[in-house]
């Protein structure tokens, strides 16, 4: 055994020279084995190819840091990390994710195995003991493939630095022969398409007039070039809180030369614009300051898009915090209310326990609408959504909108015939203009109007969409919030009421809601005279198909008849609970913690009728995974998942789904649903 190959981690084994135009090839080999890395290195030694050995997982993760491959052999079986859990992190990175992946085994050669390893990223298998020609055969596909691939990058490459060499020749020619007669005509129309006006400025004058050498400014502020000539014009119009320092930074440019000044001004409409005022001081041959050169920039947008960046940081932030949480806090509320349940149907003669278990239930509740509302406001809930007729539903929720905020506040609908329909969740819908309402009501004390207003918006469709938008906007004739207030009135738990009186969550809600509909939300409203908000939804075609969907009216009375229900949750607490309960609804409950043991409990247990899994359970599958299998291989089976937190990259692939925390009446309804369904395949 002295002439074994050691196994040095990333030790490479090199084949004979590469022949000459030869792109070399590297291959990475992972196995425990000393002998097995003896014997696919001699197996596959050759002209132009590395050989780089590595005996652990580990060292495989740090190879591919390093190197590019043209094709990982992965042995399952290694100690630490196997090769399933290898190939995955490989798959995980941008760089390596495209490298075939061979697995080498002695091991199970059944389907779920295969199956598993295609799961983790493999493209191939070879089984051991490993035939020479079969291994080298199939790794020279993947050395052929990966040579093509770096000749064609390079030819790629040449060629597109010789195309851009002919570009920049070809442009330096044309600019040479253009730049005399185009010069100045090109700088006017830059000038004139960009939001900056230019201008100079003389010193030793009282205030500072402004000579403007172009018509911009018009279009920036509303006001003439010649109202800038009058020395405290542009003094006036400043922003009151941002003039000491300006007028300071002004003076300090005296000793500078120069300097960059962002501020607030008004303009002629009476809108503030944010401006940044690039000033340079031109001086005498002796020193002496003459006057200033300066360029004016409308960067109001920019703010704003600052603006914006900084609610996406924040909304970021909130839905990290809460999806990091929603799950194990809806798993316990649903242990909470689900034996809050099982306990109201004991105490059915004792009508004071049952009025103590409705409280505790209806508290349980307002815990997970919070956690509901966050991640509403994170964009970071799903949404069961359906299409809603406009002209059927708003009558009736304007109606519950009277009833609620009472006799001193008139609701006034304007609601045209023939309205597009949208595609939204409808309990967020009507809980959105139920907080518009609200927080209209709040703003007047004294009674006043609401009006809702529904209409085809204005607004240009978004890219790629063939249909417009639907707006709906809720004005009120309220007390007005100041430009402060606006700013911060979607951020979360922002709030201007008294301690106890509101979370801060329900305008939050609502722009999460509208921009995760695919749709937006916008404020109008000055301090004194009143809020108009404005929400727009996609609208649909009008020949769209008006068939609701994933709605479950929970009527029908749900017959177990003995049925069996297999339940594959890991948390025991939520599994006794949901167990607990099905039975009590008459149905036989078999358990399982994990994908293995389900797949197990069905070949064991034909009587099956149901699966209702958790989305997120331990094991190589998640709950959506197990369920495109049980799907494939007990079509009979009807299947229902069930999660307390649905992270985005999650899909349902439409199978259906229950959020957790769930009442018995929810189960109860989804199950009939469920039933009903597999009864009609």
């Amino acid at each position: 055994m002295n002439d074994m190959l050691p196994v040095v981690p990333g030790d490479p084994t090199v084949g004979d020279d590469a022949p000459l135009g030869l792109i070399p090839a590297k291959i990475l080999i992972a196995d425990d084995e000393p002998r097995n890395l003896l014997a696919v290195s001699e197996i596959l030694a050759g002209p132009g190819l590395e050989l780089v050995v590595v005996d652990s997982g580990e060292e495989v993760l740090r190879q591919i840091l390093r190197h590019d491959f043209a094709a990982i052999l992965l042995d399952v079986r290694m100690p630490r990390l196997d090769g399933f859990e290898v190939a995955t992190m490989v798959r995980a990175r941008a760089r390596s994710s495209r490298v075939p992946i061979v697995f080498m085994t002695a091991y199970s050669k059944d389907d779920l195995h295969i199956f598993r390893g295609y799961s983790a990223g493999a493209v191939d298998y070879v089984f051991k003991p490993i035939e020479p020609l079969i291994l080298k055969s199939k790794v020279a596909v993947f050395v052929d493939l990966y040579r093509k691939t770096e000749e064609i990058k390079r030819q790629h490459a040449a060629e597109k630095e010789l195309l851009l060499e002919n570009l920049r020749v070809r442009n330096e020619r044309l600019d040479a022969e253009r730049a005399l007669r185009r010069g100045e005509e090109h700088q006017a129309l830059v000038l004139r398409g960009l939001p900056i006006g230019l201008y100079t400025s003389p010193l030793g004058e009282a205030g500072r007039p402004l000579h403007f050498t172009s018509d911009n400014v018009e279009r920036l502020s509303g006001c003439s070039r010649s109202a800038f000539e009058d020395p405290f014009f542009w003094e006036k119009n400043l922003h009151p809180e941002d003039r000491d320092r300006v007028l300071a930074e002004l003076d300090a440019a005296n000793q500078t030369n120069d300097a960059t000044i962002e501020y607030r001004w008004r303009c002629a409409a009476g809108d503030d614009r944010h401006i940044l005022d690039r000033v340079v001081m031109i001086r005498d041959p002796d020193g002496t300051p003459r006057e200033t050169f300066g360029m004016w920039f409308d960067i109001s947008e920019r703010k704003e898009l600052e603006r914006r960046l900084q609610h996406a940081s924040k909304l970021e932030a909130v839905g990290r915090l809460t999806g990091g949480i929603a799950h194990d806090f809806n798993n316990m509320l649903n242990v909470v209310i689900g034996n809050l349940d099982l306990l109201k149907r004991t105490l059915k003669d004792d009508e004071k326990a049952q009025r103590r278990v409705e409280n505790a239930i209806e508290g349980a509740q307002r815990c997970a609408d919070l956690t509901s509302r966050l991640l509403a406001f994170s964009r970071r809930s799903p949404l069961q959504t359906t299409i809603l007729h406009l002209n059927e539903v708003m009558p009736s929720i304007v109606e519950l909108l009277q009833r609620t905020l009472g006799e001193r506040i008139n609701v006034l609908l304007e609601l045209p015939a023939n309205l597009p329909s949208i595609r939204v969740d409808r309990s967020q819908f009507e809980a959105a203009l139920v907080n518009l309402a609200l927080n209209a009501r709040d703003a007047m004390p004294d009674g006043g109007a609401l009006r809702i207003r529904v209409h085809p918006s204005e607004r240009e469709p978004a890219p790629g969409a063939e249909w417009g938008f639907v707006e709906i906007s809720v004005e009120d004739t309220g007390t007005g919030m100041p430009p402060d207030v606006v700013d911060r009135v979607f951020e979360p738990f922002f709030t201007t009421k008294e301690a106890g009186k509101g979370t801060g969550l329900g305008l939050s809600m609502v722009y999460g809601f509208a921009q995760q509909s695919g749709g937006d939300i916008v404020i109008d409203s000055r301090f004194g005279e009143g809020t108009k908000i404005r929400l727009s939804f996609p609208a649909l075609p009008a020949d769209h198909d008006g068939a609701p969907e994933n709605l479950a009216d929970g009527t029908d009375v749900l017959d177990a008849d003995g049925q069996t229900i297999l339940v594959v949750e890991d948390e025991e607490a939520v599994r006794h609970v949901t167990t607990s309960t099905l039975e009590a609804l008459g149905f036989l409950v078999v358990q399982a913690v994990d994908a293995e043991e389900a797949l197990a409990a069905l070949e064991r247990e034909p009587a099956i009728r149901l699966v209702f899994s958790d989305v997120r359970i331990p094991g190589g599958l998640s709950g959506i995974q197990l369920s495109h299998l049980i799907r494939d291989k007990h079509p009979d089976v009807a299947l229902l998942l069930t999660s307390g937190f649905m992270e985005e990259e999650h899909d349902l692939n439409g199978f259906e789904f229950l959020q957790k925390p769930y009442r018995t009446a929810e189960l109860v309804a989804k199950l009939s649903t469920v039933f009903g369904l597999c009864a009609n395949r």
